[in-house]
């Protein structure tokens, strides 16, 4: 079979390109009260529904917009590389940021530690649709 665009494998450079995009874009919405707010309202669904959008805009953004097939990643426990560093990098980034700032304590001090935590794991996947943005372009434009 004739190959009409190089193969472009996944490298240690591109986790990298991916962490500074997506630092770039978790920022602001880690600092955001309404995100908070907004987090602390959420259902299950709404949460797991939050997780599903980040996951279709991570492969929707590296694999098809990129024009990249994921059989060129080396797989990982049946996943490709690219996409599991892709993952990690944009819910990574928003709960760095969000344990940096100390922003559950500032957000959440009302709240028992156990009804924080899930909040702020809601709100790290509501940064994480804006941090995936951030991450999946940085991979793959440089």
């Amino acid at each position: 079979m004739v190959r009409l665009r190089p193969r472009r494998h996944f490298r240690l450079a591109d986790s990298a390109q991916q962490v500074v995009g997506g630092f770039l874009l978790a920022g602001p919405f880690v600092v955001t009260e309404e995100v908070w707010v907004l987090a602390e309202g959420m259902n299950v669904y709404q949460s797991l529904l939050t997780v599903a959008i980040v996951f279709g805009i991570g492969y929707a953004a590296l694999y098809k917009a990129a024009d990249r097939d994921p059989e060129d990643d080396f797989d990982l426990a049946g996943v490709p590389a690219r996409f599991l560093s892709l993952m990690l990098v944009a819910y990574g980034a928003v709960l760095i940021l969000a344990l940096a700032f100390g922003a559950p304590g500032t957000f959440l001090a009302d709240l028992p530690p156990m009804e924080s935590a899930i909040v702020t794991a809601k709100a790290v996947a509501v940064g994480a649709v804006f941090s995936v943005v951030g991450a999946a372009t940085a991979d793959s434009v440089f």
